[in-house]
């Protein structure tokens, strides 16, 4: 089934956006060269080199650490958390203003449709930082002592730079802590916007160091002397190697990993508001989510008209240009997260799953993957049980709350998970049996700054966002 009219295209100007050749790194308040390599950032959706990008060698961590140290110690622990706050107010306030611009950014380093980076995004991004700077005069009242930690090590995934950055960013700050923040190598650009921003809000030299390379640098910034706390969002591989390197030191660690979501729909669930909840919980953002609804369990009662359903409202969504705004699924982030969804994908034909992609036409140029969906999984096949990062929907059924508990839990991540059912009491029954960070109720994939995300098991350890994601940038009582 095809869409019963067509969209004509409806581009968003890249004009709004200076992208030069090539980008330093922000060391200290300014912009300056790094004595390492560098290397090419691409567009996604066409394969064209948007800039080149200086790679951050060991001394190049090093003289951001000092001037974070600095900065720390100088003027950011020292100053009042109300005169914190007018900067975290002022940088929320910029981030709306060029809103736009940040929007368009994004989309280009990245490849995800406009309307999930306007509208998403970087209204979120603002919002954490209206939040935090809210909290930042008053963190004796959030009941873990009011004490920074001192230098700030963040390193961020590529799904989503921008709100990454903001949920990493936002509650350092407030604390009164200083960063030095390295961005993932294939969308460092928003991140090198930011810290225009950061020059444009007057944010004391040596608060926010911004630093770009690949997993070198973001090992010499996590095994650094001086780094007091380290924060990762990426894959459950590189968590547990940060973990193993702070292990015997006196860092402070957060980290937010993999997942292998259950989307979980019961034979009472409203089933048009249920499927788009299942096309939002795997397409959104590509399937280039950690809490994706990856793993989709119905009850068996329903599991041919949801299925009917599903691949009727998959059939509508439209892969393309991120810049058109009508755009639902855009590009795939990069090759090798590309070449990793097609060999996984292949697997699970090879392991007996029946395999359907929606009917669309992909681009010639760029990373692309059409929206799929495999029926006839079981909890052995290693599409149930790996996390693809992609669009890439897995179905299995059960025939009552124990066995959906059960095999939603079966999994060794727990960072999210869905429920569908029209009884309040069988939600919250459920909640309290899932062993998932999160659990949305009748919606998924909703972020709010005051609200706290984080996981379990091999998801990773620690908060953030609300009140909780403070506790992990202050010394607390009993420290």
């Amino acid at each position: 089934m095809t869409s019963p009219f067509e969209y004509a295209p409806a581009p968003e100007s890249r004009a709004v956006v200076d992208i030069k050749p090539s980008y330093g790194l922000f060391i200290n308040g300014e912009f300056v060269d790094g004595s390492g390599t560098s290397f090419k950032t691409v567009n996604p959706a066409t394969e064209e080199v948007l800039a080149e990008v200086a790679e951050a060698s060991d001394s190049d961590v090093d003289e951001a650490v000092k001037a974070a140290r600095r900065a720390y110690t100088r003027v950011w622990s020292r100053m009042s958390g109300a005169e914190r706050a007018k900067y975290l107010y002022r940088i929320a306030r910029i981030i709306q203003e060029r809103g736009r611009e940040l929007a368009v950014l994004e989309s280009i380093d990245n490849g995800k449709p406009i309307k999930e980076s306007r509208d998403v995004d970087v209204p979120i991004v603002a919002a954490h930082f209206f939040y935090y700077a809210g909290w930042a005069d008053k963190l004796k009242y959030a009941g873990y002592g009011d004490t920074p930690l001192g230098v700030a090590g963040q390193v961020i995934p590529w799904n989503f730079p921008l709100l990454m950055l903001a949920w990493k960013i936002a509650p350092a700050l407030a604390c009164g802590n200083t960063v030095v923040l390295k961005p993932a190598e294939t969308t460092p650009l928003t991140a090198l916007l930011f810290a225009e921003i950061c020059q444009q809000a007057d944010l004391p030299p040596g608060v926010v160091n911004i630093v770009t390379g690949a997993g070198d640098t973001g090992r010499a910034i996590v095994s650094h002397p001086d780094v007091d706390k380290v924060a990762f969002t990426g894959s459950t591989e590189v968590g547990k190697a940060i973990a193993r390197a702070v292990a015997g030191t006196d860092k402070k660690v957060t980290l937010e990993l993999g997942g292998k979501a259950a989307n979980i729909v019961f034979d009472d669930a409203p089933l048009d508001q249920a499927v788009e909840g299942i096309v939002n919980g795997i397409f959104f953002n590509q399937g280039h989510v950690c809490c994706a609804g990856s793993r989709l369990l119905v009850q068996e009662s329903v599991a041919d008209e949801v299925m009917s359903r599903l691949k009727r409202r998959m059939a509508t969504l439209r892969v393309g240009d991120p810049l058109d705004k009508n755009t639902d699924v855009g590009a795939i982030n990069s090759a090798e997260q590309l070449a990793k969804i097609r060999e996984l994908s292949e697997i699970g034909e090879a392991e007996g799953a029946e395999r359907w992609s929606a009917p669309c036409e992909l681009p010639s140029n760029g990373y692309w993957f059409a929206p799929t969906v495999f029926t006839g999984v079981s909890q052995a096949h290693r599409i149930a049980r790996e996390e693809i990062f992609g669009p890439v929907l897995s179905v299995l059924t059960f025939r009552t709350p124990s066995e959906a508990v059960e095999k939603a839990n079966n999994t060794p991540f727990g960072l999210s998970a869905g429920v569908w059912t029209d009884k309040g009491s069988r939600i919250l029954s459920m909640a309290n049996r899932l062993r998932a960070g999160v659990v949305w109720a009748n919606t998924f994939n909703k972020f709010d700054p005051t609200s706290p995300f984080g996981g379990y098991k091999e998801s990773g350890y620690g908060r953030e966002g609300g009140r909780h994601g403070l506790e992990a940038y202050l010394k607390g009582a009993d420290d």
